[in-house]
C-alpha cells in the first residue's frame, strides 16, 4: 500500500496524428464521469510502460501506432474510487498513430475524438494534461518556422 502522500503509477499514450498540415490529438471519455482524457492505465506486469501505453490506447480509442521510448512527461490527478480519492502520476509517452480500428474492445464504454491541439488542451480538466497539450502546439509552430 502507498503512503497517501506517495502517487500512485499510471502510464498514458497521447496520441497524435497529422492531418491536412496540422497536428490532431485523440482524446476519450472516461467510463463513468464522461470526461475527456487520453488513454491511461496500470503498469502491466512483464511489460515495458511505453507497451503497456500502447496497449491501452489500443484498448480505450482503437489506437495503432509508434509509441515513443522516453515519457514526454507527466501529470497527477485524483482518481475517485468507493468513498476516497487516489492521488495518481500519469506517466506520458507521445503515440504517432497510424490507423483507428472501427471497434475495440471498450468502444461500447468510451467514446474517441480527434481534436485540433488547442481544442484538446482545453477540453482536459487536469492542468498538467492540458500543459502537455499544450506543448505541442509550441512544437507544431516551431517546426512550421
Amino acid at each position: 500500500m502507498t503512503s497517501p502522500l506517495q502517487p500512485q503509477h499510471q502510464i498514458a499514450a497521447l496520441p497524435v496524428r497529422e492531418r491536412d498540415g496540422k497536428l490532431e490529438v485523440c482524446l476519450i471519455t472516461t467510463r463513468e464521469t464522461r470526461r475527456w482524457t487520453i488513454p491511461k492505465g496500470w503498469p502491466m506486469k512483464g511489460k515495458k510502460d511505453r507497451v503497456a501505453a500502447a496497449i491501452e490506447a489500443n484498448e480505450e480509442a482503437g489506437l495503432i501506432g509508434e509509441v515513443g521510448k522516453k515519457p514526454v512527461g507527466s501529470f497527477l490527478y485524483w482518481k475517485r474510487r468507493e468513498g476516497f480519492l487516489d492521488l495518481i502520476r500519469v506517466e506520458v509517452y507521445r503515440m504517432d498513430v497510424v490507423s483507428q480500428l472501427p471497434t475495440w474492445k471498450e468502444s461500447a464504454a468510451r467514446e474517441a475524438a480527434w481534436f485540433p491541439v488547442r481544442t484538446a488542451a482545453t477540453l482536459v480538466d487536469e492542468q498538467g494534461l492540458t500543459a502537455l497539450i499544450s506543448k505541442l502546439e509550441t512544437a507544431e509552430h516551431m517546426a512550421e518556422k
